[in-house]
């Protein structure tokens, strides 16, 4: 289906606003265009349509490089709107579902673009919008056959008001992605970017809750816990990190709210480490698939998968408590089961052995840190 999808880039303005060329300004290892053109081709759909208009041809031999069409708009001076037309004009009877997306829109996940697509596969509605924290963002995926009346739309309002008229067949689709929202129109806005691009495989706070309630809609239960353990974790690396460690806390934080997204599955850690990487949250889900069964160098100074095993073994349900009281009830419940009680108390050893390395860091036994309850 990405082979009948096609991707519309509006990069035809002035950026007035931003005061540098916003296509061009560096984000991260590359420039924005190449980060929108890439977010595309990531997702699987190499037909990408790029709207110029002022420094036309700076643009078009980076957009050859790309592997991306140019499409010139001779009226770009009249506004946004008339590299809309310009752009969808361009889209024929063979496409099937077309994006629009501004080129100041530059961080969008790719998992994104590959869900709003199975949407529309599946519900072949009139446009699929992304949804975050309560609100649609950027990019819609619009049906093919309203190209015609986009292109000579002459009315008020731009591409939104012209999206309105077929809100009764839109679909909303819940991502866990606040960089629909994000834009970059003026200096600040792009150093807020700017120092988000090489840590966007680390989600926010908003976007672990918005993946566990409202995309996967995981058991509030299962969500406790996961702050829980988030707030041990944070708790732990904090005071690691005061004694000498380098550990990252918001991946730390992440990865505690998250590491029991698939608990419902079976090897739930593989699981949900699988659906981590699918949103490139890789950092993550490293943690993640090891937080049930975890191998300890000693060698090595402490790392931030051993900080998570230990806060996710401290925690039952959302009491935070000796590892002594997180295993008993296992071990009970399988007394005449020999191979799961040897793995239940291997892990037992392993978080004992977690525990000790950090107290031998920190220079206090944990209880000075935490209050475990019996």
């Amino acid at each position: 289906m990405a082979g009948a999808v096609t991707a519309v880039v509006l990069a035809a303005g002035y950026s007035s606003r931003m005061g540098e060329f916003k296509p061009l300004l560096p984000l991260g290892e590359v420039s924005v265009l190449e980060r929108v053109v890439t977010l595309f081709h990531d997702a699987g759909i190499s037909d990408v349509r790029v709207v110029t208009g002022h420094r036309e041809a700076d643009l078009k031999p980076r957009l050859e490089r790309l592997g991306a069409r140019a499409v010139a708009n001779p009226d770009y001076r009249d506004g946004m709107f008339s590299s809309v037309a310009a752009g969808v004009a361009t889209v024929g009877a063979e496409v099937e579902a077309f994006f629009v997306l501004p080129v100041d829109v530059p961080l969008i996940r790719p998992e994104t673009v590959r869900r709003l697509i199975d949407a529309y596969l599946n519900n072949r509605a009139d446009v699929v919008y992304p949804r975050v924290l309560g609100q649609r963002g950027h990019p819609p995926l619009i049906a093919g056959h309203h190209a015609p009346e986009i292109a000579k739309w002459q009315g008020a309002g731009g591409l939104r008001a012209v999206l309105a008229r077929w809100d009764a067949g839109a679909l909303d689709v819940a991502v866990a992605d606040e960089y629909i929202l994000r834009d970059m129109d003026t200096p600040d806005d792009y150093r807020l970017l700017l120092e988000r691009a090489d840590r966007s495989a680390i989600p926010t706070e908003a976007e672990c809750m918005a993946l566990l309630r409202t995309v996967l809609q995981v058991d509030e239960r299962i969500v406790h816990h996961g702050q829980a353990v988030a707030r041990v974790a944070v708790l732990l690396g904090d005071a690691l990190n005061r004694a000498g460690c380098s550990l990252d806390i918001p991946l730390l934080a992440a990865a505690g709210l998250l590491h029991d997204l698939a608990r419902q599955e079976p090897d739930h850690a593989r699981a949900g480490a699988h659906i981590l990487r699918q949103w490139g949250f890789d950092p993550v889900a490293g943690l993640v698939a090891s937080h049930m069964d975890l191998v300890v160098n000693e060698r090595k100074p402490v790392h931030a998968r051993e900080v998570l095993y230990l806060a996710d073994k401290l925690v039952r349900g959302e009491r935070v408590v000796s590892l002594a009281e997180r295993f008993r009830p296992m071990l009970e419940r399988h007394t005449h089961e020999p191979s799961v009680i040897r793995s239940i108390a291997g892990r037992l050893r392993t978080a004992r052995t977690v525990r000790k390395r950090l107290e031998n860091v920190l220079g206090f036994p944990l209880e000075k840190l935490i209050t475990l309850h019996e």
